[in-house]
């Protein structure tokens, strides 16, 4: 299976790195191409047997299954110079959440799906959104499937949930490594640990929580049962988290949720427009 990859930014290099790491694709079968040309040259430097398209028409002529790795409102006009390369036997992929399938349906000919991937399929694990188009061949399904599995745990879900369910899964990141570093940060500020020890034991904890979610061994309401010994520390700042984390998660989701409706009515516009 032949795979493009248009714009090899960040998530589309995270992409490139977890196919071909985890084998779901051989670099000779892999053609990228980025707007800056140095960056997908930094690419190459890595895996010298990928190919590097001189056009984006070469790249969606040449793969079976091309990933769109653009900004949102650079879909329009990309796909409009590359429909005549995505025949009925290809699959284009998107990976932004605020272009909808029901869009790249009304662009193209040729079958076409959502893919959201997160940071941690860099690390061939966490989860991607996949939402199939309505015309998308079961072929073309299977095919999906099966590279983003190699990778990640695919999801499939409804257009609906699209944001909610980008915030948790990747966005989730650096949500968490943003209060994570604030915990670290605090816990240096009031006390004698260095910042390089906080670290580690902050960083050790992570993994070793999610080793624990991973295996089934506890759920996230179990491991605070398990933790929380009655009239122990961990009960007395958890009353701390109940008291001044408030509203905040809600407010975040609203936030996102927002500036997701505004993406969403600017390529509606465009979109409109060209029409």
């Amino acid at each position: 299976m032949k795979v493009g990859i248009i714009g090899t930014g960040n998530m589309g290099s995270i992409l490139i790195s977890a196919l071909i790491e985890s084998l779901a694709v051989r670099p000779s079968e892999m053609m990228i191409i980025n707007r800056t040309v140095k960056k997908a040259e930094k690419v190459k430097d890595q895996y010298p047997d990928i190919k590097i398209g001189k056009t984006n028409n070469e790249v969606a002529a040449f793969a079976d299954i091309t990933f769109l790795c653009v900004k949102p409102l650079e879909y329009y006009a990309l796909l409009e110079r590359i429909s005549p390369e995505l025949t009925r036997d290809k699959l284009v992929v998107s990976i932004t959440s605020p272009i909808s399938v029901e869009q790249l349906e009304a662009l193209v000919s040729c079958s076409v799906a959502r893919a959201i991937p997160s940071i941690t399929n860099r690390a061939l694990s966490g989860a991607s959104l996949i939402t199939y188009g309505k015309m998308c061949s079961p072929h073309k399904r299977k095919q999906l499937d099966q590279l983003m599995s190699k990778i990640s745990t695919p999801v499939v879900i409804d257009q609906s949930i699209t944001r909610v369910a980008s915030d948790l899964s990747s966005c989730g990141p650096a949500f968490f490594s943003f209060l994570l570093q604030a915990y670290i940060d605090s816990a240096v500020e009031e006390t004698n640990i260095t910042k390089e020890q906080a670290t580690q034991l902050v960083s050790e904890m992570v993994i070793g929580m999610g080793k624990l979610l991973e295996k089934e061994i506890y759920t996230l309401p179990t491991l605070q049962k398990k933790v929380c010994v009655k009239g122990g520390v961990t009960g007395e700042a958890l009353k701390v988290f109940e008291a001044e984390l408030g509203p905040l998660f809600n407010h975040v989701i609203e936030r996102t949720h927002q500036k997701y409706d505004e993406d969403c009515e600017a390529v509606d516009r465009q979109i409109t427009k060209q029409y």
